[in-house]
């Protein structure tokens, strides 16, 4: 298992979520995906989608308007 960090700092929706799509797709099963954003569009729109796709995820708010999702690819 490998943790993976993704900045997507500064960057608005919906490049975070393609980003993480697209990094994801590299990843092997058990996997961890870091995401880093601070667009609380990203916010919601990434861990609905990661959920909605079958993966385990966690948000944690690390700064004030900074979060990270973490996704771990189940499939």
């Amino acid at each position: 298992m490998k943790e993976v960090v993704l900045d997507c700092f500064g960057e608005a929706c919906p490049v975070p979520l393609v980003k993480a799509q697209n990094k994801l797709a590299e990843l092997e099963v058990g996997d961890v995906l870091i995401v880093q954003i601070d667009h609380s569009c990203a916010m919601k729109n990434l861990p609905e989608w990661a959920t909605k796709d079958g993966h385990n995820v966690e948000v944690e708010e690390v700064d004030d308007g900074e979060w990270e999702v973490i996704i771990e690819k189940t499939k």
